[in-house]
């Protein structure tokens, strides 16, 4: 009887925890998309405020490593022309790590480049999600390869 009663609240824990996790993961997802939608709105403080303090932003440009306020200062012209840039997830995965405090995702973007892959790192601070880490790739297909160094060779 006890070991019934035992697993019986270890399935009911494990139950509870994917829950919880599934509610984590969408209030993510949700975040992520924002955090997107406010650049292709134009939302300065919402898309910038998502990232945190120390986060790092890594472009498609092998220069481009930026800190939070050097990236904030570069895009800043692009936001105050009312439009930065224009990216929704096509598919995205998010892991939580044991406690919940902090989150990988990778996704799929549909860009103005063609589809993307960006990965993330997000952690809670100051008891808000915000964004540590974020890499943008454009994609190459495979069999484009050979073309593509050959352009890139010439450089």
């Amino acid at each position: 009887m006890k070991k019934t009663v035992l697993l019986l609240i270890l399935i009911l824990c494990l139950a509870c925890q994917n829950k919880n996790d599934d509610e984590i993961i969408s209030l993510l997802n949700q975040k992520i998309d924002n955090w997107h939608n406010a650049s292709s709105k134009a939302n300065f403080d919402d898309y910038f405020n998502f990232i945190a303090n120390d986060g790092i932003f890594i472009g498609t440009d092998v220069s481009e490593r930026w800190t939070k306020t050097e990236f904030a200062n570069f895009s800043q012209p692009y936001f105050d022309k009312g439009k930065a840039w224009s990216f929704s997830a096509k598919e995205r995965t998010i892991r939580l790590n044991k406690i919940k405090t902090t989150a990988w995702f990778d996704e799929v973007l549909d860009t103005w480049m063609g589809d993307c892959r960006s990965t993330g790192v997000l952690s809670i601070n100051n008891g808000q999600w915000q964004l540590e880490h974020y890499q943008l790739s454009v994609t190459i297909d495979n069999e484009l390869m050979p073309q593509f160094l050959e352009i890139t060779k010439s450089e």
